[in-house]
């Protein structure tokens, strides 16, 4: 049985919740206004995609492969980013809701999360190294033996990351939210 192969293709407008979506390989292919809400989109190649105003929230993404995508104002509220296919695995978010969302165990270095809210995401063990968040939202995202070496916090806000149970190392904070990582020391900072 051979896979489908979708080449440079753009889907617009299309509820993969009532369309089925094909099992594949997508390269450089463009989803706009797409909703795969709660979709069990498992073993699927997305190689050098971009969505656009897609609603994932939900979607089962098992074994799926994310290889250089781009998500641009996406709704993917609890999404299981650690089921994913970690081969190659490459994606960059801007303007999404990922509350809830989990990167836990994945080793994604250099991701751009840009003016995205985070918001009880999960990191836990996560190798995020020289990574950027960019004015988002990190309410209650929960860090835990997370490699943070050389990401930049400096826009960000609501961050809480206890520096005793995380790697820093060159990590970069503005003096505004220095507080998040002395937030456990309970100190009254004026």
């Amino acid at each position: 049985m051979t896979d489908n192969y979708f080449d440079s293709q753009e889907y617009s407008k299309i509820d993969f919740t009532k369309t089925k979506i094909n099992k594949g390989e997508y390269d450089n292919c463009s989803f706009t206004h797409c909703n795969f809400e709660n979709l069990h989109a498992s073993n699927i190649q997305f190689v050098e995609c971009e969505f656009i105003d897609c609603n994932f929230s939900n979607a089962i993404v098992k074994d799926t492969a994310f290889k250089d995508v781009t998500f641009l104002n996406c709704k993917m509220m609890g999404v299981k980013f650690n089921e994913c296919d970690p081969f190659l695995l490459q994606f960059s978010f801007k303007e999404c809701q990922l509350n809830f969302s989990s990167f836990y165990q994945l080793k994604i270095p250099k991701t751009r999360f840009i003016d995205c809210n985070l918001a009880e995401a999960d990191f836990t063990e996560t190798h995020v190294t020289s990574s950027l968040f960019d004015n988002c939202n990190l309410e209650n995202t929960v860090f835990d033996n997370t490699n943070l070496e050389k990401v930049n916090f400096s826009t960000s806000y609501h961050i809480q990351i206890d520096p005793e149970e995380n790697k820093l190392k060159g990590a970069k904070f503005s003096k505004e939210n220095v507080y998040g990582l002395l937030s456990k020391y309970k100190l009254i900072i004026e």
